[in-house]
C-alpha cells in the first residue's frame, strides 16, 4: 500500500507514532475494549464483537464444511443460488460474486438484497425453482428483508417440488436466532451457525462471506490464506493497516472526510463492502468518515478540500484514464492512498486489512466503531408507516401524501419540480455532500441517470456526492446520515408500482414494504432536521427519471457563484 499524504504526512507520522507508543496493535489483538469506549456497557457489548480477529484462522477449520457443502450442491445439479440478506450478510458475497472467477460448472450466485417488486419479479423470471438453492443469510435472524424474501421463496418453490422443498433451502445465521430455529423447524438442508461474537459488517471471512463464496466455486481456502497473512501483519507497529487507519482517522480531524474511492472495473464491486464498513462503523456522536463510492471522475477542480482519494487499483484492469486522473489530483495536493491487487483473490487481505484499519480509525475519532445505536430508529418508523399502510390497504401506487410537505411529483405539468430542487440546493453549504436515496430497481438506466445527476451537483455545488438504493443502504450508510456529520443533504426518489409481489402469510406486499421503509428513513431524518426532499416519478420510471435529471441540471446551473 502506498501513502501520498503531501502536507498530512507529519500529522500523520505523529499519530503512527503515539498509536506504537501506546501499543494500540496489540491492544486490539489482547481484545482490550478500552480502546475505544470507558463505558462499562460499551465495553462489554464490544468485548462479543471482535471475533473477526481470528477469523482468517478459526475458519480454516471449517474449510472442509464449506467445501463439502459446495460440492453436494454440484451433484444435485442446482443451476443457480440466490442468496436473501442484507448488509453484512450480503455484501462480501456481492463482491466475491462480481469480482472472483468460480470454477467451471459452478451454480451461478445471485444476491438479492432489496423489497423492490420489479427487482424481486426480475430474479424470479431469470431462475428455475427445481434447480435453485436460497440461502437465507441473517445474523440476527429477525432481519426484515431476509425472512420476507424467505416466504415468497419458500411459496415460488414449494408449488413446483412439494415436499422436497426443504432440501434447496440453506440458512447462515447465529445459533439460538428465530431463523435457526425456522431452519430446523423445516429441516433445511443445511444450518451455518456463525461465530457470536463476530459483527455483520466484519463478517466478510465468516460463514456469511465464505459459505455462499464456495458454493459458486470460489477457492475459499485461497481467500483466507489472503486474509491470514494480512492478519499477522497487523501484529507489527509498522503494518499498513495500522496507517491506514492513523491516515483516515487524522486526515478526518484535519476535515478531510470524504473518502472517494476511484477503483478500476475488476474492483468496482469492493465499494459496496467498504462503504457499510465504514459508513456504520463510523458515522456516529456526529463524527464520521463519508464513503464516496461510484462517483463520476472529473477534474481536479470539481474536487474540494474535504476529499481523500483511495486509488484500488487490480492488475490487468485498463486503468490508463484513471491513473491519469490520480497523477492529477496528487499534483493538486489531494492525499492520495493506493492498493494494488495481483489477483482478486487479494480480496481477502483486503478484507482483513480494512476491518483492522476501521477499529484504529474508530480509537482515533473516539467512536466505538462496533455499534449502530441509529439504525432502530428508521425500523420502528417503517413499522409504523407498515401498520397503516395494512390499515388503509394502501397498493404502494403513485401516492405519497403520507411523506408530508416535503414531497413532490416529478411527473404532471407545473409541479415546480425545478424550484424545489433548486431550494434543495440552494441548502448545501461547503463541506457538505449530497446523498440520492432510491427506492427504484437498481439497472443500467438508473444507474446512468444518477451518475449525470450526481456530476451536475458536483460541478455546481463542489461538494461529494453519493448514491444508495433502498433498502440496501439502510444497512450501511444509514447509520451515518443520521448519526455522522450533519454535512447530509438528501434528495428520496421514488416511484410507483407497475406490478407488485405478494409476500406469502404477510398481509402486506413487497411494494407496500417498501414504500414504508421509504417513509421511516424519511422521518427519521426529517425528525433530525436533515436537509431533504422526497421526489415521486409516478410508474413510468424512465420518464419520471429525465424529468428529475433535467430539474436538476436547469437547478444546478443556477446555482449560487460563490460555489462555484
Amino acid at each position: 500500500m502506498r501513502f501520498h499524504l503531501g502536507a498530512f504526512e507529519e500529522r500523520v507520522c505523529r499519530r503512527v507514532a503515539e498509536l506504537a507508543a501506546t501499543d494500540a496493535a496489540s491492544r486490539i489483538w489482547r481484545r482490550d475494549s478500552n480502546l475505544w469506549s470507558d463505558d462499562v456497557a460499551a465495553r462489554e457489548v464490544i468485548a462479543n464483537r471482535l471475533g473477526w480477529l481470528d477469523a482468517p484462522e478459526t475458519m480454516r477449520a471449517h474449510v472442509g464444511e464449506i467445501e463439502g457443502f459446495a460440492q453436494r450442491l454440484r451433484r444435485h445439479e442446482f443451476t443457480d443460488i440466490v442468496l436473501l440478506g442484507m448488509g453484512g450478510s450480503s455484501l462480501a458475497p456481492e463482491v466475491l460474486r462480481t469480482s472472483v472467477l468460480g470454477a467451471h460448472g459452478a451454480p451461478r450466485l445471485r444476491v438479492l438484497d432489496t423489497t423492490v417488486p420489479a427487482t424481486i419479479a426480475a430474479t424470479e423470471a431469470c431462475i428455475d425453482p427445481r434447480t435453485t438453492l436460497f440461502v437465507v443469510s441473517s445474523k440476527s435472524g429477525t432481519t426484515i428483508e431476509a425472512l420476507t424474501l424467505y416466504d415468497w421463496a419458500w411459496s415460488l418453490t414449494s408449488t413446483v417440488v412439494q415436499d422436497r422443498v426443504r432440501e434447496h433451502f440453506v440458512a447462515i445465521t447465529d445459533a439460538g436466532s428465530p431463523l435457526e430455529a425456522l431452519a430446523r423447524e423445516r429441516a433445511f438442508a443445511h444450518i451455518f451457525l456463525n461465530p457470536p461474537d463476530i459483527g455483520g459488517r466484519y463478517s466478510a471471512l465468516s460463514y456469511f462471506g465464505l459459505a455462499p463464496a464456495a458454493a459458486a466455486g470460489i477457492d475459499v481456502g485461497r481467500l483466507l490464506d489472503a486474509a491470514a497473512g494480512a492478519a499477522q501483519a497487523t501484529r507489527s507497529t509498522e503494518s499498513s493497516a495500522l496507517r491506514l487507519g492513523a491516515a483516515l482517522g487524522e486526515l478526518a480531524l484535519a476535515g478531510r472526510n470524504k473518502l472517494t474511492f476511484l477503483l478500476t472495473p475488476g474492483a468496482a464491486s469492493f465499494g459496496l463492502w467498504v462503504e457499510q464498513l465504514l459508513a456504520e462503523s463510523l458515522g456516529k456522536d456526529g463524527r464520521g468518515i463519508v464513503p464516496v463510492v461510484g462517483e463520476p471522475l472529473g477534474s481536479p477542480r470539481v474536487y474540494g478540500d474535504d476529499r481523500v482519494f483511495l486509488y484500488l487499483r487490480l492488475e490487468g484492469d485498463s486503468a490508463g484514464e484513471m491513473d491519469a486522473v490520480v497523477g492529477a489530483l496528487a499534483a493538486e495536493g489531494h492525499p492520495i492512498l493506493t492498493v494494488d491487487l495481483d489477483t482478486t483473490y487479494d480480496f481477502g487481505r483486503e478484507f482483513f486489512r480494512w476491518e483492522f484499519a476501521v477499529a484504529v480509525v474508530g480509537h482515533v475519532l473516539g467512536v466505538n466503531p462496533f455499534d449502530e445505536p441509529n439504525v432502530r430508529e428508521s425500523k420502528d418508523n417503517t413499522s409504523r408507516a407498515l401498520a397503516d399502510l395494512e390499515r388503509t390497504h394502501d397498493p404502494a401506487g403513485d401516492g405519497f401524501d403520507d411523506v408530508g410537505p416535503n414531497a413532490i411529483r416529478a411527473c404532471g405539468p407545473a409541479t415546480g419540480l425545478v424550484d424545489r430542487v433548486a431550494e434543495l440546493l440552494g441548502s448545501i453549504r461547503p463541506h457538505d455532500y449530497f446523498a440520492t436515496l432510491a427506492y427504484l430497481a437498481q439497472d443500467a438506466v438508473t444507474d446512468a441517470a444518477f451518475a449525470e445527476m450526481r456530476g451536475d451537483v458536483r460541478e455546481a455545488c463542489r461538494v461529494a456526492t453519493t448514491v444508495g438504493y433502498g433498502p440496501r443502504y439502510l444497512h450501511s450508510t444509514g447509520q451515518l446520515h443520521k448519526g455522522g456529520p450533519e454535512q447530509g443533504v438528501f434528495l428520496f426518489v421514488t416511484a410507483g408500482v407497475r406490478h407488485d409481489v405478494s409476500i406469502a402469510g404477510r398481509r402486506y406486499s413487497f411494494g407496500q414494504l417498501n414504500r414504508a421503509q421509504a417513509i421511516g428513513d424519511f422521518q427519521a431524518l426529517a425528525g433530525r432536521g436533515r436537509r431533504a426532499l422526497w421526489v415521486h416519478l409516478g410508474r413510468d420510471v424512465a420518464d419520471g427519471l429525465e424529468q428529475l435529471r433535467q430539474a436538476i441540471a436547469k437547478a444546478a446551473g443556477t446555482a449560487s457563484p460563490r460555489r462555484r
